[in-house]
């Protein structure tokens, strides 16, 4: 009898309290300063060094580069950058080793959708995916 009284006057002490339920999407969500989102990509900055890819534990990245056509320049230039959010964990260690921070975390999380190909995102969607960007100029 005297466990059923202490969860009782635990509940009703907890209903005295503020709520913390967030009427999301209504309300927009404030995010703490290193809330780690999906990854914008800035294709002019890359190097093509595929140290991100090497340093993905999931290895859900795609990088391919070829060799630059213009003689001024030389290097790699980037051909392909595919990411595969289906197997993705959002660790933040391709940002981390990126050189020329060509790849910065957003506060954007949003990738619902009702197909699992819709989750395979390619270079353009990525450059395009600049909205929120943290740590980094878009």
């Amino acid at each position: 009898m005297l466990g059923f009284a202490k969860g009782m006057a635990y509940t009703f002490k907890q209903l005295t309290k503020k709520k913390v339920t967030h009427m999301y999407p209504d309300q927009e969500m404030v995010w703490p300063e290193r809330f780690r989102g999906i990854q914008h990509f800035a294709p002019e900055k890359c190097i093509v060094c595929n140290q991100c890819a090497r340093i993905c534990p999931t290895n859900c990245i795609n990088l391919i580069g070829k060799k630059s056509e213009d003689p001024n320049k030389k290097g790699k230039v980037i051909d392909t950058y595919d990411i595969n959010f289906e197997i993705c964990i959002l660790c933040d260690l391709c940002t981390e080793v990126c050189p020329t921070e060509a790849i910065v975390m957003t506060t954007n999380f949003e990738l619902a959708s009702y197909s699992r190909d819709e989750l395979f995102k390619n270079l353009e969607w990525l450059d395009d995916n600049n909205t929120n960007v943290r740590g980094g100029d878009a």
